[in-house]
């Protein structure tokens, strides 16, 4: 017995200690040119596996020379997705973009999905997921 279990406190749900989302990424076209202004589309698919339904939300978050709009400014969205139900999936498609000062090689991607408690502002659980962009 421990001494939350003195007071009442419990586990807010099983999505709290497991993993909550399937992600599946894929890029098209696969890669972006460098030096110039280019776009790829990031598709993602997130699939709600566990038990209830979640409200869900996502982060992407690019590397230097990548951006998320045309100019290169915005490194990081959230975009809130609202309430995945039990086996229910979610696709969205995000434009990345290369610019002049994008150079040659992989770039670092991050995808983090997160189970929020009540409003967006609690967290319960997240699964993160790194891509890697080729630019040539």
């Amino acid at each position: 017995m421990g001494l939350l279990d003195l007071f009442g406190k419990k586990d807010a749900s099983k999505v709290a200690k497991g993993v909550p989302f399937d992600i599946k990424t894929s890029f098209n076209p696969v890669r972006v040119s460098a030096h110039r202004t280019d776009r790829c589309d990031l598709e993602m698919k997130i699939k709600n596996i566990s038990e209830e339904t979640i409200l869900t939300s996502l982060v992407i978050e690019t590397s230097q020379g990548l951006g998320l709009d045309q100019m290169g400014i915005q490194k990081a969205k959230e975009i809130r997705i609202g309430y995945l139900g039990k086996g229910e999936d979610y696709t969205i498609i995000v434009p990345v973009w290369s610019n002049t000062s994008t150079n040659q090689g992989e770039c670092p991607v991050k995808v983090t999905a997160f189970v929020h408690y009540r409003t967006y502002a609690y967290v319960l659980n997240s699964v993160k997921k790194s891509l890697s962009l080729r630019v040539v």
